[in-house]
């Protein structure tokens, strides 16, 4: 006979909101399975069936979780008492929330053995002793096996663990024995009851198959029992006493008794649920089940193809149920129960708050007559919110004194609770049934913004009524999604109407919930703080809590547990402490608790340390903390699966059972959630229940305690395996287990991680976590391939939408109020190139590079139809899609095609095919003349009817030679197309023919016109040039051009046409005045990635690039507002600073010809420079109080800067040779100027009324091909300079004398001398820094560094005192390195490129790119404490320092190599560089 399967989760597609009828929203499929001679089975599932429902899960949108808690563990543990437990707790959960299959078992020829009791209450254990009195052996074993715990009320006896491993087996067997005759005989004698007597005769397999299936009163609930019967099997067993496939006796004999069990098991499952039993019949086999054996590998594959079928059909059969029950608003019933059983618990150990809730009690009493703000009460974490609002709503009706209608939610406890849509939708539905109003009709649903309008009327619609008080109830504002990313709740109303309460919590302290509720809701009286409980409401809490689990504590436990928690009033930390308290048994001698909560979270950790040993908590908390919103435990034991550290460890002892396939043991992670208990939180996350740690203060000590220096990168490392699918899909990996010795490809069996399960289902999860991991794992190059880059936006102003393209083919959806994608459209199988909305915000047409149209409807996320363009199978560019609402037609130029439809109908108009060997590169459809105009490759212009395509004539451009056009945009108003050209032509196209409108230097990239028409942009190179409609066209509208420091991708005008936004290939955006005639109003950084898409909406600008998957919308109504810094605005990084900051000097936007001063404390320009030619550098002589200006032309001017003398002019040497850079010595006596390859050495001498600048003293040629690119001066007259090649030079003008220096590797971008004029810094950029010895004529250290975003040095000096190296890097950093060691001492992101650094008495102050002056103090403690990591911001980088001294120390005694191989990688500095650390501060 067979034994039943062990408890396998197949996570049931299972509902978040777990009440007992209703719709399920937390999407899992689970199943319990229990096995037991059944390996052959098991094993076959497991390879084949489960993948295959798995796969059919996921197309639903389910995710599908196997649990067999006795796989890949010790066969001791797998019969242990606790894992019975267990086994039985996790099938409950499966049944409570699988909404398909939850439980299969595979029954075969053993019974199995029966576990131990783990605990005997006090008059069954009366009874069993009785019955043992006349056995004194038997009774001293059980005395001695059980304890008696007085902390049970009524008091238990426990059983003890065996001390040793090697007497569990024999004693174990006795114990069972014992135990059974005495049951027997109390049974018999009518002491203890038939359910009492199986405790001790059953076996693991009876309690798992009764629980499951057997116990069920409605139902098979997703149950399948798969019998297999041996056939003559009762000839075999009774010949031969060594066949295990059946249960024995310790002496060889068959067990009798257990085979009959088994028997009386197999019959109450025929009788009770045959529809569940698949019996399976083999041919005798001595090898039990053979899958080389023809016959049994037919029944391991019709095993699995029954079970494939039977589980799809339940998962079917409960989602149809489901879809039903929303129609019949079981899904709200459901919702309702899942608040009030939660409520229900919260109270149940409520205490205290008495004097809170009487003045709460007569503030709602006296608002109920008239308009009011709502209430909100606010507090820390953990300090008894929740509890307080479900009291509230538990005695509202007697608070008010009259009828009333309560409606609670718990916020974030339930899918629809979690986000605002949700929750109103379910508020509104069940106000309307309370009230006996119409419910919400369809189209109100459709769109968040009008279910907020009906939210809101309901209100008062409820308040008219006169009768009723209506109180609405919303824990934790802080769940819902939308809220902690906004910076207000547009939904909430600021009053209520009479009779009508809305009662709100939140969080102080956390992430600014409170403030943006503030600023919704003004009133100060409206903020009801909830403060900590006495101490004596703390002990009354806690022996409340102790009384509802049925517990009690000695008194020295009570009296230890008090002296832990002196006067603690806070009922977080209170919780905590009745947790540990609730463990203690009579006979526990507990260690004292911790004082504070953070100590109790890290005494927490060592004991889950303890128990569960150190590796393994520490992966799986970080794993959790790591994710972005959390993990699922399917997730998360796939996640353990491919942790080969955690693998290693739990097989150190033993080999897995598969030699196929390997996965961590799900009963190590389910006894390790049990001990976590309150500290894991389940949250709804799209339409999953996904794990997260419910105390901040937890988390915060996990990312202490686990998460520290590389641990980090690997739990992301391995989540983003997990997430990537890397090894899913039977692709094996690598392992090697301590008793194996070598290494084992084996497969993990981990979830497929595709980005569609079915053409209708994205992976959410991936889509959300995967960039998440990559990007913390330093995994930047994967994480480009991975990301979908953004090919279209469009804005639906009236439904607050805003509709995204992407190169994949998806069209998502988002809400911008809820900042949440609502829908994502599928259907397109090629780049969508166009998204137009239209129908007033509420419909959208795509189009795509797969020839198809789509027509969506933005509401409902419904497609409503689609055209097929019937082009070729290369996705030929699209140049154009026009729509004419008023005629209902769209209009799409595609290659030589131009194609029209009824948007009505989807039917075509006309199709107009052109000559393929010429293009159309332009087209538009000019309503007003009904015409549709194309320019084709060689200039062509063809005018066809636009209600037709009839074609009306033809023409070549007259006012354009040679030139191909490169962009369009058509004029409505006057009735034609303007065009761009290659080499830089405008032209201004009609019907009646052509004119030249603008000759541009460089080819047109873009044309943008504004809304009304009378603005046109037009974009080349790094400018753009703004024109002003007329009567003829367009002119000139600015003399200035608007320029960017890289190439101008797109721009866009402001709806009032008085803001002209513009962005550029290095990912910046610069918002410009057309009011004050082109002033640059703020820069602002994109995504990180070439700006190529800006979509107005309103005041909001949404900006995007084709080589990122995010986007960022900006509000710029804040460009009116004054602010508190101005930046000085500087695009070139040509930026000089003097009076420590006071004065920035810099290149004039749209005019360089021109240098701007720029007071920083007032925050203006102070005065412009006229230099009458393109500045090339800047630098400025702070004690001599003069301004450097290198030009393009080769002059250098120098302007005083306290007075208005006259400029100084120093010629070039030869004419119209552009200054490369300049340089002063640090006395500032002398200036070196550089040239292509040529120095010139000048001396500053003092002098009045302003210093003295002689003619060159020294003038040399560098004699190489390359350029100088970066140049130092001494006062002794050595100069340094470095080249575009790497190559670096000191020259001693004095005696003519030119030494090398070692090369960089790359282009020198920067170098300063020290102070003393003994050392020079130089950076490359290959990101190498080296520190030079300037009488060795070599470098003292070399640090070569690489981040994954970016690299290369931008900018270096030294400290006042020599002893430190600032370096600001193009990855946005500054770095402190130390002169002593060359150690790495701090690091600081200040997210943008500083231009250049600056030293201070204490620190140094920094130009960035953004315009603003960062001030940095420094400063050097001896030590550092433990908790301070200078590194912190600094954890993607890669750095190798290499010293000099050492390594010809190392050289000299033969370990050079070795000590080469100990440089340093990651985030860790080697050991005897670091003998202080440095901090920015």
């Amino acid at each position: 006979m067979c034994q039943a399967c062990r408890p396998w989760q197949t996570k049931s597609l299972h509902s978040w909101n777990s009440c007992s009828c209703g719709e399920t929203s937390s999407k899992e499929a689970r199943r319990n399975v229990s096995a037991g001679d059944m390996d052959a089975e098991r094993e076959a599932l497991q390879s084949t069936a489960f993948p295959e429902v798995q796969t059919f899960c996921q197309k639903h949108g389910l995710m599908f979780e196997v649990v067999d808690l006795r796989w890949g563990i010790r066969n001791t543990e797998a019969t242990d008492h606790m894992t019975t437990e267990l086994c039985l707790e996790e099938l409950d959960r499966c049944r409570k929330t699988s909404i398909g299959p939850a439980f299969v078992a595979l029954l075969g020829d053993q019974y199995g053995p029966s576990p131990v009791p783990t605990l005997i209450e006090e008059k069954e254990w009366e009874a069993l002793r009785a019955q043992l009195t006349s056995r004194p052996r038997d009774l001293d074993l059980v005395a001695r096996r059980f304890r008696r715990d007085e902390n049970a009320v009524p008091p238990t006896y426990l059983l003890q663990a065996l001390g040793t491993v090697e007497a569990h087996g024999p004693e174990e067997a006795t114990l069972t024995s014992v135990l059974r005759s005495g049951a027997q005989e109390a049974r018999r004698l009518g002491l203890i009851t038939q359910e009492q007597w199986y405790r001790y005769h059953w076996s693991v397999i009876e309690w798992e198959i009764d629980r499951g299936l057997l116990s069920l009163t409605d139902g098979d609930q997703g149950a399948t029992v798969f019998l297999r019967e041996i056939q003559d099997l009762h000839k075999h067993i009774l010949e031969d006493c060594a066949l295990k496939m059946v249960d024995r006796l310790t002496d060889g004999c068959l067990d009798t008794d257990a085979q009959n069990l088994l028997s009386g098991l197999k019959g109450r499952i025929a009788d009770m649920q045959p529809g569940v039993l698949q019996a399976h019949h083999l041919p005798w086999s001595r090898d039990l089940v053979n899958p080389k054996n023809k016959a049994h590998a037919q029944y391991l594959k019709e095993l699995g193809e029954q079970f494939v079928a039977r589980a799809n059909h339940q998962v079917l059969e409960h989602l149809r149920e489901l879809e039903a029950g929303r129609r019949e608003l079981a899904w709200l019933y459901q919702e309702i129960r899942h608040h009030l059983g939660l409520s229900a618990e919260a109270t149940r150990t409520f205490c205290g708050r008495q004097e809170l809730l009487a003045q709460l009690a007569q503030q709602l009493w006296q608002n109920d007559g008239r308009p009011h703000s709502p209430m909100v009460l606010f507090g820390p974490p953990g300090i008894g919110k929740t509890a307080l609002m479900c009291k509230l709503a538990e005695q509202m009706p007697r608070l008010l004194g009259r009828k009333t209608v309560t409606v609670l939610r718990l916020l974030g406890m339930s899918q629809m609770s979690s986000n605002a849509r949700g929750l109103l939708q379910s508020i509104c539905f069940q106000l309307c049934l309370a009230y006996g109003l119409p419910l919400p009709p369809a189209q109100v649903l459709e769109a968040h913004a009008r279910v907020v309008q009906f939210f809101h009327t309901l209100l008062h619609t409820v308040s008219c009524r006169n009768f009723e008080s209506l109180v609405i109830l919303l824990d934790s504002m802080d769940d819902v999604d939308s809220i902690c990313r906004a910076r207000r709740v547009p939904w909430l109303p600021p009053k209520c109407p009479p009779r009508v309460h809305l009662i709100l919590s939140a969080c102080s302290g956390q992430r600014g919930i409170l403030d943006t509720m503030r600023q919704t809701l003004t009133d100060p009286e409206a903020y009801w703080e909830v403060k900590p409980l006495s101490g004596n409401q703390g002990q009354e809490m806690i022996q409340l809590l102790l009384a509802a689990s049925r517990r009690t504590l000695s008194p020295e436990q009570r009296e230890l547990l008090w002296a832990s928690l002196p006067e603690c009033g806070h009922p977080g930390r209170l919780r905590l402490a009745f947790e540990e308290a609730r463990k203690w048994a009579s006979f526990t001698i507990p260690a004292p608790l911790a004082s504070t909560a953070k100590e109790a979270m890290h005494q927490l950790c060592a004991r889950l340390e303890q128990t569960h040993g150190q590796l393994l908590v520490a992966h799986v908390l970080g794993y959790i903390v790591s994710s972005r919103h959390g993990l699922s435990e399917a997730e998360l034991k796939d996640a353990l699966s491919l942790d080969d550290e955690v693998l290693q460890a739990v097989y150190r002892d033993w080999t897995p059972p598969s030699k196929e396939l390997l996965r961590f043991p799900p009963l190590l992670w389910v006894r390790l959630r049990r001990d976590l208990g309150h500290c894991l939180a389940r949250r709804p996350v799209d339409g999953f229940t996904l794990l997260a740690i419910a105390h901040r203060q937890l988390a915060e000590v996990v990312q202490e305690r686990y998460l520290s220096g590389p641990e980090r990168a690997k739990r992301h490392g391995v989540l983003a395996d997990f997430f990537s699918g890397a090894w899913s899909q039977g692709t094996k990996k690598l392992i090697t287990l301590p008793l194996v010795g070598k290494p084992l490809n084996l497969d993990r069996k981990v979830a497929p991680q595709p980005l569609w399960f079915s053409d209708t289902v994205a992976n959410l999860r991936k889509l959300k976590e995967l960039p998440h991991h990559l990007v913390h794992s330093g995994r930047i190059e994967e994480l480009k391939q991975e990301v979908l880059g953004i090919t279209a936006m469009a804005w639906s102003l009236e439904e607050r939408l805003l509709v995204v393209g992407t190169q994949d083919g998806f069209v998502a959806v988002w809400d911008m109020e809820e900042q949440q994608v609502i829908h994502i459209l599928t259907g397109h199988t090629g780049e969508v190139r166009y998204v137009k909305v239209f129908a007033k915000g509420t419909l959208a047409l795509s189009a795509s590079k797969d020839h198809t149209l789509r027509l969506w409807d933005l509401l409902s996320g419904q497609e409503k139809f689609t055209i097929w363009d019937g082009g070729s199978k290369d996705r030929t560019e699209i140049c154009s899609l026009h729509m004419d609402e008023a005629k209902k037609v769209v209009y799409l130029a595609s290659g030589s095609k131009v194609s029209a439809w009824h948007l009505a109908t989807a039917e075509l108009v006309f199709r107009i095919l052109g000559d393929a060997s010429d293009r159309w590169m332009c087209a538009a459809v000019l309503a007003s003349r009904a015409t549709l105009l194309t320019v084709s490759e060689a200039g062509v212009v063809s005018l066809w009817s636009s209600a037709a395509g009839k074609l009306q004539g033809r023409q070549h451009l007259s006012s354009i030679k040679e030139e191909t056009p490169t962009c369009g945009v058509s004029v409505q108003k006057q009735g034609k197309l303007v065009a761009g050209f290659s080499k830089g032509s405008i032209s201004l196209v009609s019907p009646e023919g052509d004119s030249l409108l603008e000759k541009l230097p460089e080819a047109v990239r873009f044309l943008v016109l504004s809304e009304d028409e009378s603005l046109l942009a037009a974009g080349f190179g790094r400018s753009v040039r703004i024109f002003l409609a007329d009567p003829q066209g367009f002119h000139r509208f600015m003399a200035t051009d608007l320029e960017h420091e890289d190439t101008v991708e797109t721009a866009g005008f402001g709806p009032e046409n008085n803001l002209i936004i513009t962005g550029s290939r290095d990912a910046l955006i610069q918002v410009w005045s057309l009011l004050e005639q082109g002033t640059l109003l703020d820069i602002l950084e994109g995504v990180g990635a070439p700006m190529s898409l800006l979509a107005w909406g309103g005041a909001l600008v949404a900006s995007a690039s084709q080589q990122s998957s995010s986007f960022k919308v900006w509000d710029l109504t804040y460009i009116q507002k004054p602010r508190a810094c101005t930046p000085f605005l500087d695009r070139t990084g040509l930026t000089a600073v003097s009076h420590n900051g006071g004065y920035i000097y810099f290149p004039k936007i749209g005019d360089k010809n021109k240098v701007t001063i720029w007071d920083s404390a007032e925050g203006e320009e102070q005065d412009a420079l006229d230099t009458s030619n393109e500045v090339r550098c800047l630098e400025v002589a702070q004690q001599a109080n003069l301004l450097f200006t290198g030009l393009v032309s080769g002059v250098v001017l120098v302007f005083p800067l306290n007075s208005r003398q006259d400029v100084m002019c120093i010629p070039p040497p030869e004419a119209r040779k552009a200054i490369r850079c300049m340089a002063l010595s640090k006395g500032e006596e002398r200036l070196a100027i550089a040239y292509d390859s040529i120095v010139l050495v000048l001396d500053i001498s003092p002098g009045d009324p302003c210093p003295v600048i002689d003619g060159p003293t020294y003038t040399f040629y560098t004699q190489l091909p390359e350029t100088i690119s970066s140049v130092a001066v001494l006062a002794d007259y050595r100069v340094i300079y470095g080249m575009t090649s790497g190559d670096l030079f000191l020259y001693e003008c004095a005696n003519s004398k030119v030494f090398p220096l070692e090369a960089h590797g790359s282009q020198v971008t920067c170098m300063q001398v020290s102070h003393k004029e003994q050392l020079v810094v130089s950076g490359s950029e290959e990101a190498l820094l080296c520190l030079w010895d300037l009488q060795a004529c070599k470098w003292r250290f070399q640090m070569s560094y690489m981040n994954s975003y970016c690299r290369g040095v931008q900018c270096v000096c030294f400290s006042m005192d020599d002893k430190y190296v600032y370096a600001g890097l193009k990855d946005r950093s500054i770095i402190v390195w130390s002169v002593l060691d060359g150690t790495l001492l701090a690091v600081q992101f200040v997210h943008a490129v500083v231009n250049r650094i600056i030293p201070t008495s204490n620190g140094f102050v920094a130009p960035t790119r953004h315009g603003y002056l960062i001030r940095q103090r420094f400063q050097c403690p001896s030590s550092r404490t433990s908790q301070q990591d200078p590194l912190k911001n600094f954890k993607k980088a890669v750095w190798k320092v290499k010293s000099r001294q050492r390594e010809e120390l190392a050289a000299a005694a033969g370990t050079l190599q070795d000590l080469r191989s100990a440089s340093t990688q990651g985030n860790e500095c080697k050991s005897n560089k670091r003998s202080q650390i440095c901090l920015l501060v």
